[in-house]
């Protein structure tokens, strides 16, 4: 059985706080620390899948701890979907708290795509159901394990 931990509810859940009090209050530095810790801590854990929020695979540190861990899958979607997804619950991403939304989400996709590039696995997510897009992660990872048996 695999257990499923978000790791920005994850944080919440230790520091009592939510992700935009953390970056409001102790601002995106300590903010990334905690996420620091909370990858290392986690990534000692077994049969877990781990979400990331999309700065986490950005920082260095999480990246190569990530990539040594096991297989990482990047989710891709559009900038116009992304503004769709992050508008249903206002106010929960703090990078996005700025006068033009959608020119930062290109920003920040355009800065991290090279980076997100390095996860082995990749699926998009545009105008697809869950169902779809979970089928095609796990048909790709059992392609992953199967690539690196002996």
């Amino acid at each position: 059985m695999l257990h499923f931990v978000d790791l920005d509810r994850y944080i919440e859940r230790r520091t009592g706080l939510s992700i935009p009090d953390i970056f409001r209050h102790l601002g995106e530095e300590t903010f990334r620390k905690m996420e620091r810790e909370a990858v290392r801590e986690l990534l000692e854990k077994d049969f877990l899948v781990l979400s990331l929020g999309g700065g986490t695979f950005v920082d260095p540190e999480n990246r190569k701890a990530l990539l040594a861990r096991g297989p990482v899958v990047a989710l891709w979607a559009s900038p116009e979907t992304i503004l769709e997804r992050t508008l249903r619950k206002p106010g929960e991403r703090p990078l996005l708290q700025v006068e033009n939304p959608l020119e930062r989400i290109r920003a920040l996709l355009e800065a991290r795509t090279p980076i997100y590039q390095e996860a082995p696995i990749h699926v998009s997510t545009d105008h697809r159901k869950v169902e779809e897009v979970v089928a095609e992660i796990v048909e790709k990872l059992w392609a992953y394990a199967k690539a690196r048996r002996p």
